[in-house]
């Protein structure tokens, strides 16, 4: 079985079967018992599908029309299949050498060893995560100039790629980490106007936990309360503390190439990878306008504060310069990243630690793990002194 495209097929339309092309997908078959009261999802039949911008994709005013009423569009195909899947093998080629995949299996299938699950904020995660990060073709991805004429036309400008380019590396089985409901204005920033593009590397269906997002949440204009959570980024918020907003989740079987865009403010999820044995993967890049501002942190390698990773690092084995430190050449007010979001979450996760939330002890003991003699890192050796 592989995700690798068959040559007999080649110049064929990837819009074939799904079962056809994947037939180790399996239907839902876990609960989502594990997963805390604000990451569980609506039951399949309340996901909506996502609406497919495909047919205006030339059209700039209907992109914009529709970015303003929905808060987001979504495109089947958007980028090159073959492209994508020659990046997975990459990607995943390097994830079976750090154990993350069984042994002996074809790495493109993703078939995730369960002895090696682990996540952001896990040191065993970020010293795999960072040899996937230096691979040139992943970063190549962002520029790919089909995306970038798109979001021209959406925003009627000249756009660029933040250079912290995001894989999301997902274990089966491990529910709890899923990504919560959040914005991702907290831990992006820059402006309200950025784009979120996320794309899977592969195949991913409901069940493989693909991205969900709330019809028109993002007309709140404003960046909504955030609290503490397991997952990435740590944070979540509660759509339904807020009147205004409605209960419209919308999903899809997404397939390798296609393409989810969506504003800073837009509230979204994860849906939980529910497979028995398969690792999803995909990636989310930023754009912002040339000369808009970017948040200092947004400079640097992804999870480069928990483990030491320069672009240096990144760049030693290229064999092209064209895209290293490509945004030097725009003059963009680079503005401090604003930590208040993540200070607050890591004060709940202390006072729920104190009461017992096993959840919470789980966060500090990371913290307190992969950075021992920072100031949050030694509160969170004191705290779980504390309760031990």
């Amino acid at each position: 079985m592989s995700f690798a495209p068959d040559s007999r097929s080649a110049g064929k339309s990837h819009r074939t079967s799904r079962h056809q092309r994947d037939p180790w997908v399996k239907r839902m078959t876990r609960s989502q018992e594990a997963l805390p009261p604000h990451q569980q999802l609506p039951m399949p039949d309340r996901l909506l599908e996502l609406r497919q911008s495909n047919d205006v994709q030339d059209d700039a005013a209907e992109l914009q029309r529709r970015l303003a009423e929905d808060g987001y569009l979504f495109f089947r195909g958007l980028l090159d299949r073959h492209r994508l899947l020659n990046l997975r093998r990459e990607m995943l080629t390097l994830m079976q050498a750090g154990g993350w995949l069984v042994q002996g299996t074809d790495p493109i299938d993703g078939i995730a060893n369960p002895d090696a699950r682990s996540t952001e904020g896990d040191a065993e995660y970020t010293d795999v995560y960072h040899q996937v990060y230096r691979l040139q073709s992943f970063h190549e991805i962002a520029h790919s100039r089909e995306l970038i004429d798109l979001l021209e036309r959406i925003r009627g400008c000249t756009m660029m790629p933040q250079p912290q380019n995001v894989a999301r590396l997902w274990f089966p089985k491990f529910t709890e980490h899923t990504t919560p409901i959040h914005q991702d204005f907290v831990h992006f920033q820059g402006t309200h106007d950025n784009l979120t593009c996320w794309s899977p590397i592969g195949d991913c269906p409901r069940e493989l936990g693909g991205l969900a997002v709330l019809k028109g949440s993002h007309k709140v204009d404003r960046v909504l309360e955030h609290h503490f959570s397991l997952g990435a980024g740590s944070l979540h918020m509660d759509p339904t503390t807020h009147s205004e907003l409605n209960d419209e989740w919308h999903t899809t079987d997404y397939e390798v190439g296609d393409t989810l865009i969506f504003p800073a403010l837009t509230i979204h999820k994860a849906l939980p990878n529910l497979t028995d044995d398969r690792l999803r993967v995909s990636l989310d890049n930023r754009y912002q306008r040339v000369g808009d501002p970017i948040a200092e942190h947004m400079l640097n390698p992804h999870l480069g504060s928990m483990s030491p990773l320069t672009w240096d690092d990144v760049y030693e084995n290229w064999d092209s310069d064209e895209y290293q430190y490509y945004w030097k050449k725009h003059d963009n007010p680079v503005l401090p990243k604003i930590t208040e979001y993540l200070d607050k979450a890591f004060d709940e996760a202390v006072e729920l630690t104190r009461s017992g939330d096993e959840r919470a002890q789980l966060h500090l003991q990371r913290i307190a793990n992969r950075d021992p003699t920072s100031d949050q890192g030694k509160v969170a050796s004191e705290v779980l002194a504390g309760v031990e």
